[in-house]
């Protein structure tokens, strides 16, 4: 059996496991779309005054970094977006007619899952295509 998708998502978050996620969506064969998930600068820094940093400015030097990582690759388009991650990767992929988004799992559980959530559970509820969750590489 032959798996193929023409337009594969692959949310990156610079971890090791976004390196697996994109060594095991390539034999898939479609185009490789990366995607990077910045939080709005008003949750991560409140008191943040306007003159020190803008999501502009962290956008572009998210992408220098996500295009870097990307390249040995041949991704056929890298994305930087501010929002809720699992939301906005899902959003992306009807954006782009995604046909699958291959995703790697932090594997978190317990306490540390409820209070951080889950971007790949997001993604598997808000998707409209087929979502791989990659395994842990350290999983036992």
């Amino acid at each position: 059996m032959t798996l193929s998708a023409k337009k594969i998502v692959v949310p990156v978050d610079f971890s090791g496991e976004s390196t697996n996620a994109l060594e095991a969506a390539v034999p898939f064969g479609g185009e490789l779309h990366c995607v990077h998930v910045l939080f709005p600068l008003s949750r991560i820094a409140p008191n943040l005054t306007m003159d020190d940093v803008t999501d502009r400015d962290r956008k572009a030097e998210t992408r220098k970094q996500l295009q870097q990582l990307c390249q040995p690759f041949n991704v056929t388009a890298t994305e930087v977006l501010v929002g809720t991650p699992g939301l906005e990767i899902a959003d992306y992929a009807k954006r782009i007619g995604a046909d699958l988004i291959v995703i790697p799992s932090h594997g978190y559980h317990g306490v540390k899952r409820l209070v951080l959530g889950s971007v790949a559970e997001r993604v598997i509820r808000h998707a409209e295509c087929s979502v791989l969750v990659l395994r842990r590489s350290d999983a036992e």
